[in-house]
């Protein structure tokens, strides 16, 4: 077994092999004075289990590319099988054709993918289940449901409820809840047919004097976790935390999250979050033991999904 981290990831990748008791594969990776990226392999993988591991961090559009030429490194120097483990899958939210004349992205990275040479995906959380369709290949579809049930169990929360912040995520919600052994909610949302803008309208479910979580697999600009958060309230909550797999953080996030009523914002290490992105109430999880165990069953060829059983 190899297993080799791309520059968006090497701190994870660090935890990753840390779990399995292995060295991360080492690799040279830099740029030319024309922009173009070059990875050179830096020790043998000839009949290897190569694991790749890369996330859509910042620049993306690069990060992309530069898991692209790892692969077709990797494949050029004969190793047996490639995974390519993507923590958070580039351009997830770009899985349907919702508008005329738009691209369909997140397929079009599962072809991109293919064609490189990847034999196997390890994602984790994606935003429609159905993206694993998109592949001809085997995906392994993980969730950090049972890192944050974990975690709110410690904290043993006063009469907890899960709220899915728009319906589309009830069903996830849901399955998080039997983990907590707690009741569900949802914040109903309305769009404007003449503007496209969504509104919460109200909370379908009891939160009156509960501890509400509101849970989602990404948390991107936060204007829709203030938004319901002043709704939960509204609505009688005690208190509202927020778990999402994905701290995505873009624009002011940072500094609407940090003021809002919010008493944690629990996310995973999926994407690299910089020290400026952080405040008090951020709580980071390490996802590298879920991913590290992932892929020693791969390897190993054992089951994945009892470890979510």
């Amino acid at each position: 077994m190899r297993v080799f981290g791309g520059r968006a990831t090497r701190a994870l990748t660090e935890s990753i092999c840390g779990y399995l008791g292995i060295s991360p594969g080492k690799a040279d990776v830099f740029k030319f004075s024309n922009d173009n990226t070059f990875v050179r392999i830096l020790e043998n993988v000839r009949e290897a289990d190569v694991f790749v591991v890369q996330t859509s961090a910042p620049p993306v559009d690069e990060s992309l590319v530069e898991l692209l030429i790892m692969v077709d490194a990797l494949k050029r120097a004969s190793a047996r099988r490639i995974t390519a483990v993507l923590p958070y899958y580039p351009y997830v939210r770009s899985d349907k054709k919702d508008q005329p004349r738009v691209p369909i992205t997140a397929r079009l990275v599962a072809d991109l993918l293919a064609t490189a040479g990847v034999d196997r995906v390890v994602t984790v959380d994606l935003t429609a289940d159905q993206i694993q369709g998109f592949f001809t290949i085997p995906v392994d579809h993980l969730t950090a449901q049972p890192i944050f049930a974990r975690y709110f169990k410690d904290k043993t929360l006063d009469s907890p409820v899960v709220v899915a912040p728009d319906p589309g995520a009830v069903k996830r919600a849901q399955r998080f809840s039997e983990r907590l052994n707690a009741p569900v909610a949802f914040v109903d949302k309305r769009r404007d047919p003449r503007t496209g803008k969504t509104t919460a309208t109200s909370v379908i479910g009891d939160v009156k004097g509960r501890t509400a979580i509101l849970f989602d697999e990404e948390v991107d600009r936060g204007s829709s976790l203030l938004k319901a958060t002043d709704l939960l309230y509204a609505h009688g909550a005690k208190s509202v935390y927020a778990a999402c797999t994905h701290a995505v953080l873009s624009g002011a996030a940072r500094e609407n999250l940090s003021k809002a009523r919010l008493e944690e914002v629990v996310v995973t290490d999926t994407v690299p979050v910089p020290p400026d992105k952080a405040w008090d109430r951020l709580v980071i999880l390490p996802i590298g033991p879920l991913l590290g165990e992932s892929i020693r069953r791969v390897h190993a060829g054992e089951s994945i999904s009892s470890l979510f059983e």
